[in-house]
């Protein structure tokens, strides 16, 4: 029998009252969840996946928020085939009628706005993203980040 490659991949999810404290605390786990991961806290990856997971994190509580229902984060692990892999981060809530604009049409704000910052600092940070439909109800926000070499 020929041996078959290991695919080891991490997953966390968890959901969160769409409240400001349900962002922060999003943000806190998943840089504890990092730190589990072999990603410490204060690297560069973390630092990263705490402003992306605060950003979207923020914008599902404060513009996808429906009284009475949470919003959720997921966090996976991806192995490349001859790279680290990638950290994929899922913000998911349920108001469908507010949406994001599309990745490559984000405007920055002017620079006296105190808003609009959010997705331009996704944006900057993230491999990649995209808004994706939720199957029950609501949407998606994906942000994948390559994992760096150990």
């Amino acid at each position: 029998m020929p041996a078959q490659a290991t695919v080891t991949a991490g997953m966390f999810a968890q959901r969160f009252s769409a409240t400001p404290r349900g962002g922060r605390l999003a943000r806190y786990l998943a840089v504890q969840q990092l730190d589990v991961w072999g990603f410490p806290y204060g690297g560069e990856v973390s630092d990263s996946v705490a402003v992306i997971v605060g950003e979207l994190a923020a914008n599902a509580a404060t513009h996808g928020r429906v009284p009475g229902r949470d919003f959720e984060l997921r966090l996976m692990r991806v192995p490349g085939p001859s790279r680290p892999g990638t950290l994929r981060i899922e913000v998911a809530d349920t108001r469908t009628e507010r949406r994001p604009p599309a990745p490559g049409t984000l405007v920055p704000p002017a620079p006296d706005s105190e808003t609009g910052r959010g997705l331009v600092l996704v944006a900057a940070l993230a491999t990649c993203w995209t808004v994706l439909d939720r199957l029950s109800v609501g949407k998606i926000v994906r942000a994948d980040l390559d994992l760096p070499d150990r």
